[in-house]
């Protein structure tokens, strides 16, 4: 769809609606919801609460819209009709546009929580767009998740007043996580990559060894949300880790039936690990 097009009658419930599935909203609206939550638990307060929102929610969309404009060809090419531009819902050249959009808002809301914490969420951002640029197509694929992901942490604790750094543990769960949600999100796509020549660190394993190596990262973050805080772990913790085991067990088993159940187990344990630190704030800084 064309910037003509979107202008007529019913054309711009059609592009929203375009823009709305190429965002990757599930993602997008997790990350979202699990950093905002990070940042409550943090002792962040409403109105900082609120600026993170604001800035991961551009980020993400950001992230996502400009995933889809730059892969339309390799979606067309492979077949995927459920992708919007392929499908013809919204242009390329408006995801593009809207990706633009987003990223130049994300840098005041970012910067509104401070110079230190906005730098280090925009670090994590410019990591994702440069995964959507090419990095996804090499064998470090990985390291944007990482560094995305770890980034989290330190902008949600550099905001808080005397901008202290967030604990190792923290950051280092964080990029275990994101390194476990890569290979839990790309493992469906695997075989639509390899047809078109995308060959990143998951294509590479290939899907078997992908399935089966996607659970370790993410069950080492939870092992570090619950056990490297200082304090008593409880039953709390344990059945945090118990949650989380079986998550990814249900995600590895679902696989067959369901091609984006690792990913969405990958969320849970996310998920879990922000409910870890909601009951230990005050522990998520150094």
């Amino acid at each position: 769809m064309t910037r003509d097009e979107a202008a007529r009658p019913g054309g711009l419930w059609r592009t929203a609606g375009g823009l709305a599935r190429a965002c990757h909203p599930g993602p997008t609206v997790a990350v979202t919801s699990l950093v905002t939550a990070l940042a409550v638990a943090s002792g962040r307060d409403a109105a900082g609460c609120a600026l993170v929102a604001a800035a991961v929610l551009t980020g993400q969309l950001s992230v996502g819209w400009c995933n889809d404009a730059v892969d339309a060809g390799k979606d067309a090419a492979a077949g995927r009709a459920g992708k919007p531009i392929v499908d013809g819902t919204v242009g390329a050249a408006v995801v593009r546009s809207a990706a633009f959009v987003a990223l130049a808002l994300c840098v005041p809301l970012s910067l509104a929580s401070g110079l230190l914490a906005g730098s280090a969420h925009l670090v994590g951002v410019a990591a994702a767009w440069v995964y959507d640029l090419g990095v996804k197509a090499t064998v470090l694929s990985w390291a944007p998740y990482v560094v995305g992901f770890g980034s989290l942490p330190a902008f949600v604790t550099l905001g808080l007043p005397g901008h202290p750094w967030p604990a190792w543990w923290a950051v280092t769960a964080a990029a275990l996580l994101g390194c476990g949600a890569h290979l839990a999100n790309v493992l469906p796509d695997i075989p639509h990559d390899l047809a078109v020549g995308v060959r990143g660190w998951p294509q590479r394993l290939g899907a078997e060894r992908t399935r089966l190596l996607a659970p370790l990262p993410l069950l080492a973050a939870t092992w570090l949300l619950v056990f490297a805080p200082p304090g008593d772990t409880g039953v709390a913790g344990w059945l945090a880790v118990a949650v989380s085991g079986a998550l990814v067990a249900a995600g590895t088993l679902l696989h067959g039936r369901s091609a984006r159940a690792p990913f969405a187990a990958a969320i849970g344990v996310a998920a879990v690990g922000v409910l870890v630190l909601l009951a230990n704030g005050p522990a998520l800084t150094a």
